[in-house]
């Protein structure tokens, strides 16, 4: 069988078990929680290795930034045989309460891109899989983590969120965004509603947990980059998904 053309994988190269970041650099520390880890492909922004956990084989493949790139991963993954995803990524915080360092489990997404347009009508909701989101909120609380639960934003333009006052379009962003304060909406980020899409179309279980870089309402709360909490609920989510599928047979 021929590789998959992004991600130069084949069938049998990854398990069923996937856990997507946007870093290629961060695939290697998630990594570090399989057994015999073992990188099989790095082809433009997708990095893929695989490894072992609770006996079962998984794989963590980077998507770049963005939702075409992630389409283009989960494609292929589902075509090689997975079918079941956790991203792990970073986000902005907009609601007062979050604060840098805590962990987002996003539960579904506001689909602000224009990838999954091209997939199912703006109306379908992006939502994720309830098994994936109830592993990661277990997985937080016997971890001891500070985690919320929530929709995420998730848009195209990274600098349109960042600084909407330079764009032509300012007070069409600036108006939106009020919005989404207003309806409650977590965080932001630029991928989970093409998991969750294409994750109702395939068939597929997809969640995502973030880490909540900054508040981008209260930046005097300064921001946060280490992942060891994200990536240690990840795993433990996954690893409970896996031992459920064991138990199920």
């Amino acid at each position: 069988m021929t590789k998959q053309e992004h991600l130069q994988i084949d069938v049998g190269d990854v398990g069923r078990y996937v856990f997507l970041p946007g870093d290629p650099a961060r695939c290697g520390k998630i990594a570090e929680h399989f057994d015999s880890p073992t990188e099989i492909a790095y082809h433009r922004e997708f990095r893929t290795i695989t490894g072992w956990l609770n006996g079962e084989k998984v794989a963590v493949v980077s998507t770049g930034i963005g939702n075409p790139s992630a389409a283009i991963a989960i494609e292929e993954l589902h075509k090689v045989g997975a079918d079941t995803f956790i991203r792990v990524g970073t986000s902005g915080g907009l609601q007062p309460e979050l604060l840098p360092g805590d962990l987002g489990i996003v539960n579904a997404s506001v689909r602000d891109e224009g990838t999954t347009k091209h997939y199912m009508p703006v109306a379908f909701p992006a939502l994720a899989h309830i098994d994936v989101v109830d592993a990661l909120r277990q997985a937080a609380t016997d971890l001891g983590y500070r985690a919320h639960v929530g929709i995420s934003h998730c848009k195209d333009s990274f600098y349109g969120q960042m600084a909407p006052e330079r764009m032509p379009v300012a007070s069409f962003l600036q108006e939106r965004w009020q919005a989404w304060l207003k309806g409650g909406v977590m965080c932001a980020e630029m991928e989970s509603a093409t998991l969750f899409t294409l994750g109702a179309i395939y068939r597929l279980r997809a969640g995502s947990i973030v880490l909540i870089a900054m508040n981008q309402e209260k930046p005097e709360l300064g921001s946060a980059s280490e992942v060891g909490p994200l990536i240690k609920t990840a795993v433990a989510a996954m690893q409970a998904l896996i031992k459920n599928d064991q138990m199920k047979g």
